[in-house]
Order: C-alpha cells, then sequence, then structure tokens
C-alpha cells in the first residue's frame, strides 16, 4: 500500500511540474508591464517604449500591460500593485523620473525587476538604462553648423539637463564658430503651445535652422519650420517623412531596442542591477535619414567622424 501511495505522490508531481513548465516561455519573464509618464502616442518617446513593448510581447508570447499619465509616487504604487496582482514581473519606467519611485518600494517587490531610463538610482531589482547622447547631439549639431544660411541655430529644449542639448550646442560651435545659437526651454515634455510661442520669436530673428528637443512638440516645431521653408533637426525618431527637404537629419534613440535586449537578459537570469550607458557603438543611438540638402560630402564628412568616434571615445574637439 505504501509503494502505490508513492507512486501516485511521483506521477502527480511530475504532472505538475509539466504543467508549470507550460505556463511560461522557458525563461524568467511572466507577464511585462510599462509606466508613462504623458502618452505613447506623443510619436517620439512614447510610441517608442510602447513599440518595445509590443516586441516583447510578440517575442515571448506574454501579456503586457501599460499605464500612462502616472507621474507621482501614489500613481507609482498604485500601479505596480495592480501590476503584481495580474502577475507581471518585469516592469519599464518610461522615464527619467521613475528611479526614486522605484527605489523606495523596490524591497517591497523583490520578485519584480524595475528598469528605467538615464538616472542615478540601482538595486539588485533596479536597473537604470541610460543613452548617451551628447554624442548624438554634437553631430547633429555639425549639420546645422554647416547648413544654416544665416548663422542663426535655434534650440527649443524640453530641460536643461539634455545631454544632447549641451552636444548640439558643442558640435554648432566647433562646425560654425560664427554661428549665434539661440537657446530657450519649455520645461515640459509636452507643452506645445508654449514650444510654438519660443519657435515664433527665434522664427522673427532669423533662425533657420531649429532643433526641437521634446517629445510631443518636435512635430509640431517641425511642421511650422516646413512651413517657413526652414531646416529642422528631428529628435528621438527619424523624423524625415516630416519632410526630407526640412529635415536635415535626426538624433535617433532605439528604445525599444533597449526594451528587447532587457527583456532577454531577464528571461535568462542576467538582468544584473545597476546602471549601465548605451552609445554608438551599441547600436541603440544613431543620426537619422539626411535630407538631399546635406552636401554628400559633408554626410560622408559626418559618418567618418561618427566612425573614428566610436573606434576613439572621442569628439572631434577632443581629438
Amino acid at each position: 500500500m505504501r509503494n502505490i501511495i508513492i507512486f501516485f505522490y511521483f506521477i502527480s508531481l511530475f504532472f505538475l511540474i509539466v504543467s508549470l513548465a507550460g505556463c511560461n516561455t522557458g525563461g524568467k519573464i511572466n507577464k511585462v508591464g510599462m509606466l508613462v509618464e504623458h502618452s505613447i502616442n506623443d510619436q517620439t518617446w512614447g510610441e517608442k517604449g510602447y513599440q518595445g513593448l509590443l516586441q516583447i510581447k510578440d517575442k515571448y508570447n506574454v501579456d503586457v500591460y501599460f499605464k500612462e499619465e502616472v507621474k507621482n509616487q501614489s500613481e507609482v504604487n498604485k500601479a505596480v500593485n495592480e501590476f503584481t496582482m495580474q502577475g507581471v514581473n518585469l516592469i519599464f519606467g518610461h522615464s527619467s523620473i521613475y528611479g526614486k519611485y522605484f527605489n523606495s518600494i523596490k524591497e517591497s517587490y523583490p520578485e519584480i525587476h524595475f528598469v528605467y531610463f538615464d538616472g542615478a538610482y540601482e538595486g539588485d531589482n533596479l536597473t537604470s538604462l541610460h543613452f548617451n547622447s551628447n554624442a548624438m547631439g554634437f553631430f547633429a549639431g555639425m549639420v546645422a553648423g554647416k547648413m544654416t544660411e544665416t548663422n542663426q541655430v535655434g534650440i527649443i529644449g524640453a530641460y536643461e539637463w539634455q545631454p544632447e542639448i549641451e552636444g548640439f550646442y558643442e558640435g554648432v560651435n566647433y562646425q560654425n564658430p560664427d554661428a549665434n545659437i539661440s537657446l530657450n526651454f519649455v520645461n515640459d515634455w509636452d507643452n506645445t503651445e508654449r514650444a510654438l510661442s519660443i519657435f515664433s520669436t527665434m522664427n522673427k530673428n532669423e533662425v533657420d535652422v531649429f532643433y526641437p528637443a521634446g517629445d510631443s512638440f518636435s512635430k509640431e516645431i517641425i511642421d511650422r519650420v516646413r512651413e517657413s521653408q526652414k531646416y529642422a533637426i528631428g529628435f528621438v525618431t527619424d523624423q524625415s517623412d516630416l519632410g526630407n527637404e526640412t529635415v536635415l537629419t535626426s538624433t535617433v534613440q532605439y528604445v525599444d531596442k533597449l526594451y528587447i535586449q532587457a527583456a532577454e537578459q531577464f528571461d535568462k537570469g542576467k538582468l544584473a542591477g545597476g546602471i549601465f550607458t548605451y552609445d554608438f557603438e551599441d547600436d541603440v543611438i544613431s543620426l537619422g535619414t539626411f535630407s538631399p540638402k546635406v552636401p554628400k560630402v559633408f554626410k560622408q564628412k559626418i559618418e567618418n567622424e561618427i566612425e573614428q568616434y566610436v573606434k576613439t571615445g572621442l569628439l572631434p574637439n577632443e581629438r
């Protein structure tokens, strides 16, 4: 009788293991969540994050969830708790703001790995992914410095801390020391009304190349630039589709690729907590399509300079 009980015990254990194995993809991902500070429909940063989430869904055949307009600790706490009830064990915070929010709750959710962008918080289950966007901005600034006809270049930034803006400024100066750079900040990713007001002022002051470095307002600014028959540099995505004779090139961040990379590492149990930085050599940063207005010789010069940067880690003004 005892042998029969043991036999049935092992049979039950076998079927339990088989059934559990059929519930996942063979790795660690169960379900994935994403928190967005604003909207996934901004045609730049938010949309690219959402595309990354969908790519994870397709690759790993898992359920994914997202919540928009999550902007403070209480909203993060509520969303994370809801994700946990749904079985989510990998959460992306699609902004730098989520670092401090995740850091305050990470120990309460040891079964969840938190990932966010461009911050200084880290932990065993907290990972920060950084785009080294200074160089990207520098090379785009060189293009702007080359193509300005009035020697007036305008930067409409979201925030002062954006590394791509500092790089852009330096790139314009390196390529064209005679250029005057107008710089103003919206202090918001999405305040299109203020961004358009800044554009109007710059436009009246003969700025003829614009860099609208903000999620939601870059498209609106580029539309106005095209109407004014001037030039722009696209932001986050390749925005050449807004006018290939208007958009000289774009500063592109492939955040969707980083989503996939992070998911792959997590699924293999290899996603470490910490701060990790990515640049041109990681194939997650690039310049976008060049306008036919940019001379071919100069386009080749920029491409050569990028190659040298990848090899040496030094920008043209540092070599």
